[in-house]
C-alpha cells in the first residue's frame, strides 16, 4: 500500500489510515459486483469543453412537442431560471445525449441524489445522479465512488431547475479507483517541492496546471510553425559529446564502455549546427535539451530546453526580426494579448518592435562612466567592492554590467554589440574591431535571448580558442579545442545569423510563472531521503 511520508501528508496520520482503508474496503466491493476498479477501454467519450458547447441544443420542449427556446443563463440569471420553468406550460427540459469521462473533484451525496463534479483536462461539468434514473446496480456502485476516482459517464445534457448545467446521468461507469485520498480540499497541495515531486498530484487537483503546462506545447509548435514558414529545416544533433563546445559552461560527464572514451552531455547546440551551414542546409534550427552541471534557481535548472537557429547570408540583425517573429507568432498561439503581466503588479508589452540599445550607452546611462575608460571603470568597480586587479577591461564591464545594468532593464530590449573579447564565437564590427556583433534580449532583468553575427574565419576563431583555453595545461587545452570545428571552417562556412532562445524562460514570461520550475514538468529536486 502507498502512503505519504509523515513530514509530507495534507491530512491528520490516523485520519489518513482510515481514508485508506476506507478505499481498500470499496475496491473490494466493486470487485464483489463484478466490477474491474482500475476499468476498461471507455469509447466515444467527448472532451467537457466540447460537452459545454452543445448548450444551445438544449431547449424546452412541451407535452404538445412545441420546443421553446431557453433565456440565455449565466451566473447572475440562475436565480431567475426557477421562476422562468414555473411560468412555461407542461413540459421539461431536454438536451443532447453526451458520453464524458473524467475525474471526481467534487461529490455532494443527498441520499437518493447525487451530485458530482469531474474534471478532465478540458473543463469540469456537474452529473446529476439520481437513483431511480441510474437503477439499483448502478446505483450501488456509485457507492463505492470517492473523490478522485475516474469515472465515465453517458446522460443527457440539460439544466437543473436552479440553472445549473449538468449532465443528468444514466450510467456511471468505474474507470479507476484511486486508493490514496487527494490533498485536502481545504489546505490543497501548496507545498512549492511537494507540488513539484508529486507533479502528478499538482496536475490532478491545482486548477491551472494543467493550462500552463498545454500553453507551453502551443508555444513550442508555434515556434516551430513560425520557423517552417520561413524555410528552416528542424534537425536533431547529438547530446553526447566528445567536447563540452558552444557555451562557458560546465558539463555533466559520463563514459562509454565499448569505446572505451569519456563523453559529456552538451552544454549548447551550436557547434554542430554550424558544421551543417558548412554542409549547404542554409536555415537549420534544433529545439532541444541541454545539460549545465550549475547551480539551481528559480531562474536555472541543470536541464533546460533550448532552441537554436542559424540562417546563411544573415546577421544578428536577421536574428533581431526573427526573435520578435517568434515571440509573436507564441503569444498568438496561447490566445493571448501583446500586453502580459508580469508578477503582482508589473506587465511586459512584447508589441513588436522591441526596444534597441547599445550595450556601451546602457552602461555608461546606469553608472555614469564613459565604458571606454578602463581606469575610470576599474575604479568605480573597485568604488563597488568588485575585485578587478589581473582582470581584463572587458570582464570588468561584463561584471559592472551584470551587477548594475541587468536588472534595471524592462524591456523587451535587445541588447546589442557587446565588448568583443567576451564573444569569441562573434563577428566583429568592421567600424570597430572593439565591439562584436551580438545581442541578449532581456525583460525584466532577465536575458531571454541571445544571437551573432557568427564568426566563420577560421583562423581567428582558432586563436580566440586558443586564447580562451589560455592558462590550463597544454594538455587540457587541446583535450578541449574542437579541432574538428576549426576544420569545418577552413571548408567555408557562409557569413549567418545565430540565434539561441531559453524555451523555459520564454514560457515563465508568457504564462506569468515566477519560477522555472513552475514550467518545467519534472525539475531537478534532492532525493526525498
Amino acid at each position: 500500500m502507498t502512503d505519504l511520508p509523515a513530514d509530507n501528508r495534507t491530512h491528520d496520520d490516523d485520519d489518513l489510515g482510515s481514508l485508506v482503508a476506507s478505499r481498500r474496503k470499496k475496491q473490494q466491493r466493486l470487485i464483489e459486483l463484478g466490477v474491474d476498479p482500475f476499468g476498461q477501454r471507455f469509447d466515444d467519450r467527448q472532451w467537457i469543453a466540447s460537452i459545454r458547447a452543445l448548450v444551445p441544443q438544449i431547449a424546452y420542449r412541451t407535452q404538445d412537442g412545441q420546443t421553446i427556446q431557453l433565456p440565455l443563463i449565466t451566473e447572475a440569471t440562475k436565480g431567475d431560471f426557477r421562476g422562468w420553468i414555473a411560468q412555461q406550460v407542461a413540459g421539461e427540459v431536454v438536451g443532447p445525449q453526451v458520453r464524458a469521462a473524467g475525474r471526481i473533484v467534487l461529490h455532494r451525496d443527498k441520499g437518493k441524489l447525487q451530485f458530482i463534479d469531474i474534471r478532465d483536462w478540458t473543463g469540469e461539468i456537474q452529473l446529476f445522479v439520481g437513483q431511480n434514473q441510474v437503477g439499483p446496480e448502478n446505483w450501488e456502485v456509485i457507492q463505492c465512488l470517492d473523490l478522485g476516482d475516474l469515472i465515465g459517464v453517458d446522460g443527457e445534457l440539460r439544466y437543473t431547475k436552479t440553472g445549473e448545467l449538468s449532465v443528468f446521468a444514466t450510467h456511471i461507469h468505474v474507470l479507476t479507483k484511486t486508493l490514496d485520498p487527494p490533498p485536502d480540499k481545504h489546505k490543497g497541495l501548496t507545498d512549492q517541492e511537494m507540488r513539484q515531486r508529486r507533479r502528478y498530484i499538482d496536475l490532478a487537483y491545482n486548477e491551472g496546471v494543467i493550462e500552463r503546462f498545454r500553453n507551453r506545447s502551443k508555444i513550442v509548435e508555434s515556434i516551430r510553425a513560425t520557423l517552417a514558414t520561413q524555410e528552416f529545416v528542424e534537425i536533431e544533433g547529438p547530446t553526447l559529446h566528445t567536447i563540452a563546445g558552444g557555451a562557458a559552461a560546465r558539463p555533466f560527464a559520463t563514459h562509454h564502455n565499448t569505446l572505451d572514451m569519456p563523453l559529456v552531455m552538451r552544454i549548447a547546440l551550436e557547434l554542430h549546427l554550424k558544421r551543417l551551414l558548412v554542409g549547404g542546409m542554409e536555415r537549420v534550427f534544433e529545439l532541444g535539451r541541454v545539460y549545465r552541471n550549475e547551480g539551481i534557481s528559480p531562474r536555472h535548472n541543470p536541464e533546460f530546453t533550448m532552441l537554436e537557429v542559424y540562417q546563411a547570408y544573415g546577421d544578428y540583425r536577421s536574428m533581431m526580426d526573427l526573435t520578435e517573429s517568434i515571440i509573436d507568432g507564441a503569444i498568438r498561439s496561447i490566445g493571448s494579448a501583446h500586453r502580459l503581466p508580469w508578477g503582482d503588479d508589473k506587465f511586459i508589452d512584447f508589441t513588436p518592435p522591441f526596444q534597441r540599445a547599445t550595450y556601451h550607452d546602457l552602461l555608461r546611462q546606469v553608472t555614469g562612466v564613459d565604458p571606454w575608460n578602463a581606469t575610470a571603470l576599474a575604479n568605480f568597480a573597485n568604488s563597488r567592492g568588485l575585485v578587478t586587479q589581473g582582470k581584463h577591461p572587458d570582464v570588468i564591464k561584463s561584471e559592472l554590467f551584470e551587477e548594475f545594468v541587468e536588472d534595471t532593464l524592462v524591456g523587451p530590449v535587445f541588447v546589442q554589440d557587446y565588448p568583443a573579447s567576451i564573444c569569441p564565437l562573434t563577428k566583429r564590427n568592421r567600424e570597430n574591431p572593439e565591439v562584436a556583433e551580438r545581442f541578449e534580449l532581456f525583460v525584466h532583468g532577465m536575458e531571454l535571448a541571445n544571437a551573432y553575427t557568427e564568426l566563420n574565419d577560421p583562423d581567428l576563431q582558432e586563436t580566440l580558442f586558443r586564447t580562451q583555453l589560455a592558462g590550463m595545461s597544454a594538455e587540457d587545452s587541446m583535450a578541449r579545442m574542437d579541432h574538428d570545428f576549426i576544420r569545418a571552417l577552413r571548408n567555408g562556412m557562409p557569413p549567418a545569423g545565430g540565434l539561441g532562445i531559453g524555451i523555459d524562460r520564454l514560457v515563465m514570461l508568457l504564462t506569468n510563472s515566477a519560477s522555472i520550475r513552475d514550467i518545467i514538468l519534472f525539475p531537478l529536486l534532492r532525493s526525498e531521503q
